[in-house]
């Protein structure tokens, strides 16, 4: 459940989500590349087994597809992000509404098949972006447009919660 202390995004990177279980903090950051590869499959099984679909099971909850769309849009902007902080000197990032770029990307109306392929691509180019980090590359920051900072080690576990979390989220639709 959603509480006024978890709409902060801090509260994901320093304990067990109460939703999907995963605790960013007990993550060390050289694990994330590993952990995305493996939710990139647990997308393909999800496709595989006829789960990603189009229609929203209510008026305030994504569709499968949905998910999917906003997952490999997640892996698209954190790579760039992270790249932004690697070649940067603490970046400022552009402001992000997912709602709207559900909306504007007509995430319900696009191909399971091929926004899964997507997904799954932009998640192996955002794990070999993060293979080989060192502790130094890890600690580089930026900060989003309303001032929170992350560190390159603090927005990928951030983005990897994210990700898994959406896994549950479509899991719970799923039944």
């Amino acid at each position: 459940m959603i509480t006024p202390e978890t709409k902060s995004w801090t509260w994901v990177l320093t304990r067990p989500c109460p939703e999907c279980g995963f605790d960013a903090s007990q993550c060390p950051p050289e694990d994330v590349a590993d952990l995305v590869r493996e939710n990139s499959r647990n997308w393909e099984e999800l496709l595989g087994a006829g789960v990603i679909r189009p229609g929203r099971p209510d008026g305030s909850t994504w569709s499968t597809l949905e998910y999917a769309c906003h997952v490999r849009d997640v892996y698209q902007r954190f790579s760039t992000r992270i790249g932004l902080m690697i070649d940067e000197d603490d970046p400022v990032f552009s402001s992000w509404d997912q709602d709207e770029s559900a909306v504007a990307g007509r995430y319900d109306e696009q191909d399971p098949v091929v926004v899964v392929g997507e997904l799954v691509a932009a998640a192996q180019a955002v794990a070999s972006q993060l293979d080989g980090l060192t502790e130094l590359d890890r600690a580089r920051t930026g900060r989003r447009s309303d001032g929170a900072t992350f560190s390159v080690g603090s927005i990928s576990r951030y983005m990897v919660h994210d990700t898994i979390h959406h896994v549950a989220d479509v899991e719970r639709q799923r039944g």
